[in-house]
């Protein structure tokens, strides 16, 4: 039996829409030599934060993205023996704010919204931080849904995160395409029935446990070829 159409399509944003990694530019600028190194180990430590504060008294704990996103930020530069000043500091995270896109985020949603097809972003990022990025990138009005997991002060992969787009879009996981940059991203959005689409910019391995995405891709115009 043929699957049934896609009729909504969410979007992770950090990773997906945003390249968390054009940060280290700016990085390299404070740290010379040492940009790579921080932008890599800033993310990791941010998505660790994420799951240890959903993960300990089933959300007990809970911290808002921005400032779990400063937390790893400190802890990353004296990880890496780098002095952090307040000035260094506020330039990394308004960087972080006003993250580069990737440059066919417009040129796919634009078609998507012409096919009548539902667009959303479903993201660890408060709503404000969300706001902030779509407008930076020129992405307004782009989307029909921003939905935030500080909703049900969660992080993804928890099932409660991924549960917002059906209940905000009205559509089934099995008509809803989940697209995300991050791998244990997409295998969580598997877990939880949606069909998914990993973009895999870097080539990365799958991840070893659990199902893989129902597809891969290695750019966002990907999804494009994917509605069915």
């Amino acid at each position: 039996m043929p699957s049934a159409p896609i009729a909504a399509v969410l979007f992770d944003a950090y990773g997906t829409l945003f390249d968390v990694y054009s940060v280290g530019l700016a990085a390299e600028q404070l740290f010379p030599g040492r940009g790579e190194a921080l932008g890599l180990l800033w993310r990791d430590k941010q998505i660790e934060y994420t799951r240890l504060v959903t993960s300990a008294d089933d959300g007990a704990h809970y911290e808002p993205f921005w400032v779990l996103t400063r937390a790893a930020l400190r802890h990353s530069c004296r990880r890496l023996g780098l002095a952090l000043g307040a000035a260094q500091e506020a330039q990394l995270m308004n960087q972080y704010r006003a993250l580069s896109a990737f440059p066919e985020d417009r040129e796919v949603l634009q078609v998507l919204r012409a096919r009548g097809i539902a667009t959303g972003i479903l993201s660890n990022g408060e709503p404000e931080m969300l706001g902030v990025a779509v407008r930076s990138a020129g992405l307004d009005g782009l989307f029909d849904h921003i939905l935030s997991t500080d909703a049900v002060r969660r992080y993804k992969p928890h099932p409660a995160t991924y549960a917002l787009g059906p209940q905000a879009t009205g559509v089934e996981p099995r008509r809803t395409l989940f697209v995300s940059g991050n791998g244990w991203d997409a295998l969580g959005a598997t877990w939880f029935g949606y069909r998914t689409l990993w973009v895999n910019r870097a080539g990365q391995p799958y991840e070893d446990i659990g199902p893989p995405p129902t597809r891969t891709g290695n750019s966002l115009r990907d999804v494009l070829s994917h509605l069915n």
